[in-house]
């Protein structure tokens, strides 16, 4: 069933949980997800990032994470992540997505907030939530990574611009940069706990973790303990599946059709996303 983000960042906060929200650009991890989802009966937000349109584009795989969405016994969002444009998230809200993120982080200040406040007023006319990003995560959602995996302090959000944004534009979450980076990590995370208390307590809304793949549990829990409701999840899970399909080609070497290699990257996607889940939200 389709639920609010804000219903589901409460729930966040009343479990003392971190809400997941995985990209799906292919309908293996759309599975998968959904599966973890109903197995572990915990909210879940679907995503689907700009950048992903290349792999699937939202008109199709959206109109699909909508349908699954709205037929499983889960409480899921359908949320456009990244959106570079207006124009991308509005395709996302007449696909039926009850969420979007604008993405207007590496943009000057008045510039991101000004098109983000736009993101606002659409997303109104289709009862949608908005987060939207200030500070900057160094990497890209694609894998497609030239940076150092090391999280840059001069990039960290400001907790001042960031209550000024957030009473501004009226945005339901926001993405922080904090010291997690997108895609792979190339040196151990550091991370700046005291910095997501000041976030939180200066802007009054969930605080979002993006390049949530690849930190340890303690880190995830510390990060819950003082504000982050969101937790976005991708590189290692698509990574799991890649895995997954070296293993099943290395044990099949003589396999000449693709549907066995499909069902391989959903479930080894299934036991990453399980072990994700496990560790935001407490279940054993």
């Amino acid at each position: 069933m389709l639920i609010s983000l804000k219903e589901a960042l409460a729930y966040g906060e009343e479990n003392n949980c971190g809400i997941a929200a995985i990209n799906t650009p292919t309908f293996e991890m759309l599975v998968a997800a959904i599966n973890v989802a109903e197995r572990f009966d915990v909210p879940l937000i679907l995503a689907h990032a700009e950048v992903h349109d290349p792999v699937n584009s939202i008109e199709n795989i959206g109109s699909a994470m909508v349908a699954l969405a709205k037929r499983s016994s889960a409480k899921l969002v359908v949320h456009v992540d990244h959106g570079e444009s207006i124009e991308f998230i509005k395709r996302g809200f007449e696909v039926g997505f009850n969420s979007a993120m604008y993405d207007g982080s590496r943009l000057p200040y008045e510039e991101n907030l000004a098109i983000t406040k736009e993101a606002v007023k659409l997303a109104k006319q289709y009862d949608a939530n908005v987060e939207a990003e200030l500070g900057v995560m160094p990497g890209r959602e694609d894998g497609k990574d030239s940076t150092t995996g090391i999280g840059d302090r001069a990039l960290y959000t400001d907790p001042q611009l960031a209550a000024d944004f957030v009473s501004r534009t009226g945005v339901d979450a926001l993405a922080c940069s904090f010291g997690t980076v997108h895609g792979l990590y190339k040196a151990e995370p550091k991370l700046d706990y005291d910095l997501i208390v000041e976030l939180r307590k200066a802007t009054g809304v969930p605080i979002v973790m993006h390049g949530g793949s690849g930190l340890a549990t303690e880190e995830y829990r510390s990060c819950i303990s003082r504000g982050v409701q969101k937790i976005n999840y991708y590189t290692y899970a698509d990574k799991a599946a890649l895995e997954g399909v070296k293993k099943f080609l290395a044990d099949e070497p003589d396999t000449y059709v693709m549907a066995p290699v499909t069902v391989a990257a959903q479930e080894a996607v299934e036991r990453d996303l399980s072990e994700l889940v496990k560790c935001l939200y407490n279940k054993n």
